[in-house]
């Protein structure tokens, strides 16, 4: 894509989301307070051309690390959270550091996905970080890695950052590593990798380009980094991968320059509801329906009601995700119930008018409404 092209893409952009990874922010002795230096130079020039900035870091454990003279990251959670607590005092006191020399000011926010899940919570996340951005002061989000435990964990940054992005309704996501962008092969191992400039689609053959393999003191790879990517075209939104080491990258990525790769977003994108319910809510069970109610969802957009429902799985609430499979056992959707599971398996099969005189009270006609259901084919094809 010619930097014309660039330009016109992210001539809209108002609130971009930008996440820095560890191989970034550390270095051998410790954070790498130069390109600390260089990331918030370039966002106080940004914010100049009136777009507002949301940073989403990485660093705390890595930053731990360095601090108590550890080699290799902890594998148990227990110590992975001793060190996160022990660095991220260090980063955040970098980032206020750098910041305060620009005359800027910085907010911590510390989340798990618990905290997005829930709808109220996830409103409050959000309205606390434009609250933030409207008082002119960068929101700085990290997973709270001192008290996360595996049911409620992002998995790491690069997914926060999607959810991120999605929250605060931002138009870019720039998700800065140590290298240049997506290859064909893993530029560590191949001379001959090439960087590939522009990601129409997220499909297989840009998966097998990617390296799983997480840097030495990060989480996520290459993968990761576009499944973010991914999921954030599905709300129509682009996102740039590039290399967060090179100076001044994030001010030419902004004025259109060909930086890094750049991912299209979906031409129709999911809307930020749908968006949360099929990436931020995890979910809790599976309800398996007949043929009939699969023709309904996927043919003609109809809610899920209970005589369509044939097993349930699980133990869930009300409000919860939970996936719906067919009788062959593919996955065609996810949604949010109105039921719990235990009166969902009571009303499974009847009528919707025979709801209330089986369950004493009837809170819906339908188990899951189709405002509250994502198709699989809408996260494949990105339909809205």
């Amino acid at each position: 894509m010619e930097s014309s092209s660039r330009k016109y893409l992210l001539k809209p952009v108002k609130r971009a989301v930008i996440k820095v990874g560890s191989g970034v922010l550390t270095e051998k002795n410790g954070l790498n307070m130069s390109v600390i230096d260089e990331i918030t130079a370039d966002i106080f020039a940004i914010r100049k051309k009136k777009i507002e900035i949301i940073v989403v870091s990485s660093g705390a454990i890595a930053s731990g690390l360095k601090k108590v003279n550890r080699l290799k990251r902890p594998q148990s959670v227990s110590q992975q959270q001793a060190m996160a607590a022990i660095g991220q005092t260090s980063l955040m006191r970098a980032y206020e550091e750098a910041f305060g020399r620009l005359g800027l000011n910085v907010a911590q926010i510390l989340t798990t996905r618990d905290d997005l899940t829930h709808r109220r919570r996830y409103l409050n996340a959000r309205n606390t970080v434009f609250t933030l951005l409207s008082w002119n002061v960068i929101p700085i989000i990290n997973e709270n890695d001192t008290v996360v435990v595996d049911e409620i964990k992002f998995g790491d940054n690069d997914n926060l950052s999607a959810m991120i992005t999605n929250v605060t309704e931002s138009q870019l996501l720039v998700n800065l590593t140590d290298i240049d962008g997506l290859f064909d092969k893993d530029p560590r191992l191949h001379e001959d990798a090439r960087l590939i400039r522009v990601v129409e689609k997220v499909d297989r053959e840009v998966m097998e380009f990617a390296s799983s393999i997480p840097g030495f003191l990060g989480t996520g790879g290459m993968a990761s980094k576009i499944k973010a990517a991914q999921k954030v075209a599905l709300a129509g939104v682009p996102t740039i991968i590039a290399n967060g080491l090179k100076p001044g990258v994030l001010e030419r990525i902004f004025a259109g320059k060909e930086e890094g790769t750049l991912f299209l977003p979906k031409d129709v994108a999911l809307c930020t509801r749908k968006h949360w319910i099929a990436f931020t809510k995890s979910p809790k069970g599976e309800i398996i329906i007949d043929r009939g109610a699969e023709k309904a969802l996927m043919e003609h957009g109809k809610s899920l009601l209970p005589s369509g429902i044939r097993e349930v799985r699980g133990r869930f609430s009300q409000g919860n995700s939970v996936l719906l499979i067919n009788k062959t056992g593919k996955e065609i959707a996810v949604g949010m119930v109105n039921y719990h599971s235990g009166d969902i398996r009571k009303i499974m099969g009847l009528n919707s008018n025979e709801i209330e005189s089986q369950l004493g009270f009837k809170h819906d006609d339908e188990v899951i409404h189709r405002d509250n259901l994502v198709l699989s084919k809408q996260l494949e094809q990105g339909d809205g």
